[in-house]
């Protein structure tokens, strides 16, 4: 074997390999390889915060397959990904077969397409031990936090409890907007427009803008009732007009954070879903050979730049003049400027071959593949484009000395809008109208046709949802692009919020937690303070601060604040408000509050033990109602009471039980079809329960066939040898029957639980 290609996703593999050619061989490390031990803290913290690294529980056959390949190898390039995650991955992996990191051949590209991998290779650089130390500082501290701060946890709210150093600072924002709900007053105000029209019959709308005194505001019905009354036999005269020409420039393509925000507004997609889906269109995907084949169909989908490559410019810019004409490109080319802090070392998310339309492709792509492609593409098509030209129109118009205004636009040149709709934007910026206003002159006079007084109240605070949070926590600094999902899932998973709809809610457990947190370690839940330790890891990365000095300065007054919070508060001063729901117990008529068990949430009556009424309830703390199963005869009867057996349903899928249950509880399992001929003989595989109801597959001509396996067959032959594949058990794998083979790839079809 010549070369050695160790990249990061099975899922890649086939492409890169593709575009390599005989000479390379690629294979994944699936993640990471080695890392802090679970078992204990794995930080010296008297040494210099020393981690103690060790290889990961069940990556010992990848660890030595790696190793077998990499003897045979000429030489070695690490492919992770190109971000600090990416980096540290390449650094562990360099570290197991025994390579310095300034020896290490480490490439990295934004894209996977043929021209970028090979440019790739190229050019191979030494690990870059900056972004090494900035990802490992990242990962001590939130060891730290995580391994210090859950025995506090678990001592004074809850066993079991875990923290979080920028989740905890999620939790709080989610709580804080909770807390402003609750304490919000609405107050009342009322708007007042009339329907007019002109002289040549047309009709346009008009909103009361102020008094002659110049007061704006109408604070109740019969501040209101005074205006219409003043003006009922008044004429409206329009009394000036303003026009003018605006040009409505396009916004930049994605980073995650906006990308994020604009799929779950317009998409509807969660942050997890998101994410998912995006790291598909990157790692590649087969959309025929008239479009290219497999490549992947975007840049890499975790960035904060919104850089665009010179060659990508250039590539849409010749695809505007073909597509649209010259008049559609700006008269030079657009760059737009990333934050202050933006890591640029990535281009914004942007498709990687823009002759690849999504109506091209769509038959190739899955459904969210291709609304989220979709969404990339025309986003970054239209970021190149010439601007729109908007006609707008302001109109104020006097009625007895009160002031009236009418607003309007219309477009003269749709430009960038010809691709990217975002006119209820524009519709928004020009006060609410949706088109042009009828033709008006100074000192016509308009008929009255309508009055349209509306009483409102103000709102409070909209709840988060993951678009508005992914904003927010961008707009702080807190977390990067690499984060933003994964802060979302763990504050949902660790119980210390919900979603409710579309919304975040905190629960009681995670108010209380904050509150804690808030009292005895105002740092860690500070915006400016978690906002501070992200540049300081980013000037970790750029070589202007050493992780020893930070990770000191950090802990001398975290291990003060842990000491004392230790000698404050005990679980005794601690109580956890219960979360009540609208279910009525029909026992005690007592209002039933969610409990969480062994099995996940359930309502139940808080006057137990008393009364101990308990209903499942589903993810939206609704009452789950059960409908009973018909019951169906098997034909046989119980060999203990003589009864008829019938069919049932368990939590591990239909069974056989005695009809006379409870008096007789004999039972007996099915063997289920798995779908599956054997290997070996060609007989039905079945599914079956062996012991501790673990679930595993054997032949049906057992004993005579004895293949049996934990892993799941699949209905699906290996593309090297033709043999079954099996998914295999409790990993994200799938690998061929035949061992000698050596096919593997990851697995792809988890459902989506965020």
């Amino acid at each position: 074997m010549a070369n050695l290609v160790i990249i990061e996703s099975l899922y890649k593999a086939p492409t890169i390999k593709s575009f390599l050619g005989s000479g390379y061989k690629v294979v994944a490390s699936v993640g990471h390889v080695r890392d802090l031990p679970k078992s204990s803290l794995g930080v010296d913290i008297e040494n210099n915060f020393e981690p103690k690294y060790i290889n990961i529980r069940g990556k010992g056959d990848i660890i030595a397959s790696l190793k077998k390949d990499a003897k045979k190898a000429d030489k070695i390039f690490f492919a992770t990904d190109p971000d600090r995650e990416g980096e540290a991955i390449s650094w562990h992996l360099a570290t197991i077969l025994g390579i310095a990191p300034e020896d290490a051949k480490r490439i990295t590209f934004n894209e996977v397409t043929k021209s970028a991998v090979k440019a790739g290779i190229k050019n191979p650089r030494p690990i870059d031990m900056n972004l090494v130390g900035s990802q490992q500082t990242r990962r001590i501290l939130d060891r730290i936090v995580g391994y210090k701060l859950s025995p506090f946890l678990w001592k004074t709210v809850k066993s079991g409890l875990s923290a979080g150093r920028v989740q905890s600072v999620a939790t709080r924002i989610i709580v804080e907007r909770e807390q402003e709900i609750a304490a919000f007053v609405p107050t009342e105000y009322w708007t007042l427009a009339y329907r007019l029209q002109t002289e040549a019959g047309e009709q346009l709308k008009v909103r009361f803008v102020a008094d002659p005194n110049g007061n704006k505001n109408l604070e109740n019905k019969e501040q209101t009732d005074a205006v219409i009354a003043a003006t009922e036999h008044s004429p409206f005269r329009v009394k000036s007009v303003k026009s003018s020409v605006k040009k409505r420039s396009p916004l930049p393509p994605y980073t995650t954070s906006t990308l994020q925000q604009d799929a779950y507004k317009k998409l509807g997609f969660q942050s997890a879903r998101i994410m998912r889906t995006a790291q598909e269109l990157y790692e590649g995907i087969n959309v025929g050979k008239e479009n290219g084949g497999v490549h992947g169909l975007i840049t890499y989908m975790r960035t904060d730049s919104i850089r665009v490559s010179d060659e990508a410019a250039q590539t849409a810019e010749a695809y505007i003049r073909a597509r649209y004409g010259d008049a559609y490109y700006p008269p030079t080319r657009r760059v737009f400027k990333s934050k202050k802090n933006a890591q640029d070392a990535h281009e914004a998310i942007r498709p990687t071959m823009i002759d690849c339309d999504p109506a091209k492709i769509k038959q190739y792509l899955t459904s969210d593949q291709y609304k989220l492609y979709k969404l990339i593409w025309e986003r970054f098509v239209a970021s190149q484009m010439a601007s729109a030209v908007i006609d707008t129109v302001s109109a104020d118009i006097d009625s007895g000395g009160y002031l009236f205004r009418a607003s309007g636009y219309s477009v003269r040149f749709k430009g960038y809008q010809s691709i990217y709709d975002d006119s209820a934007d524009l519709a928004s910026e020009n006060e609410g109208s949706t088109g042009a206003l009828p033709t008006l002159n100074e000192q016509d006079l308009l008929k009255h046709k309508e009055t349209l007084p509306e009483q409102h109240f103000t709102e409070p605070p909209p709840r988060y949802t993951d678009g508005t949070l992914v904003k927010f926590l961008e707009e702080k600094g807190i977390g990067r692009p690499s984060t933003f999902t994964s802060i979302i899932t763990t504050i949902i998973s660790r119980g210390y919020v919900r979603r409710e709809g579309r919304s975040l809610k905190p629960t009681p457990l995670g108010e209380i937690t904050t509150r804690i947190m808030l009292e005895q370690f105002p740092d860690i839940v500070n915006y400016e303070f978690t906002a501070k330790m992200e540049d300081e890891l980013d000037e970790i990365e750029n070589a202007k601060m050493d992780g020893v000095s930070v990770l000191k300065e950090f802990y001398g007054k975290f291990e003060q604040d842990l000491d004392r919070a230790f000698s404050a508060i005990s679980k005794e001063d601690i109580e956890i408000p219960v979360e009540e729901t609208d279910i009525i117990c029909e026992k005690c008529g007592a209002r039933m509050i969610i409990k969480t068990g062994r099995f996940g949430k359930f309502a139940a009556c808080p006057n137990y033990p008393e009364c101990k009424n308990t209903k499942p309830i589903d993810k939206n703390g609704n009452p789950v109602v059960k409908t009973e199963t018909p019951v169906e005869p098997t034909g046989e009867k119980c060999e203990k009471c003589g009864a008829d057996m019938v069919y049932r349903i368990g939590r591990y899928g239909k069974f056989i039980a005695c009809s006379n249950y409870p008096k007789c509880k004999n039972s007996k399992q099915i063997a289920n079809e798995a779908g599956v001929n054997c290997p070996e003989c060609g007989g039905k595989i079945l599914i079956r329960q062996g012991k501790r109801r673990s679930v595993f597959y054997s032949c049906e001509n057992y004993p005579k066939c004895t293949f049996s396996s934990w892993d799941q067959p699949l209905n699906e032959t290996c593309p090297q040898c033709g043999k079954m594949l099996y998914k295999k058990k409790g990993k994200n794998l799938v690998l061929c029957h035949d061992k000698k083979c050596g096919y593997q790839r990851e697995d792809t079809t988890d459902a989506d639980n965020a």
